[in-house]
């Protein structure tokens, strides 16, 4: 059997050092478990708390809709929702327009939680704010947006 030459250790470092690929992944992890310790006293999680977020509006959007905005597949928005659904925070109903399609609705109790977990939220969203170099978190969700 042929053995392939090893990679030169110079090409593992230039991955590490420039890939953004590797930074975000990184990056997403560690806020996002700093956001799931400041939201743990709600019983949510970060992830949880921005799909409430993005059920919090006057009609009810449609399950693909959410799916898009999230950047998920539709399977693993329906896994997440199941949690929430269990908890009374969100309802699934059939969508009148299409009846194979499926509508999201935050329940009271899932706008209490978000209402109760904003100023947490906010606070610990100050905090990340102001580790981020130059000082400038605008300029870098301008650029995670382009980049999305």
């Amino acid at each position: 059997m042929t053995m392939l030459p090893d990679l030169p250790l110079e090409v593992t470092h230039e991955v590490r050092d420039r890939c953004l690929c590797l930074h975000l992944q990184r990056a997403a992890r560690r806020v996002a478990r700093r956001f799931d310790e400041a939201l743990r006293p709600f019983g949510l999680t970060s992830g949880q708390f921005s799909l409430l977020m993005a059920l919090n509006r006057p009609a009810s959007p449609r399950l693909g809709d959410i799916a898009a905005f999230l950047a998920m597949d539709r399977t693993t928005l329906t896994a997440n929702l199941k949690p929430l659904e269990r908890r009374g925070l969100v309802q699934v109903t059939v969508d009148e327009e299409d009846r194979r399609g499926r509508r999201l609705t935050i329940t009271d109790a899932g706008r209490r939680h978000l209402r109760d977990a904003v100023p947490v939220w906010r606070a610990t969203h100050d905090t990340v704010d102001a580790m981020l170099a130059g000082g400038d978190p605008d300029r870098l969700r301008g650029d995670l947006v382009a980049l999305s």
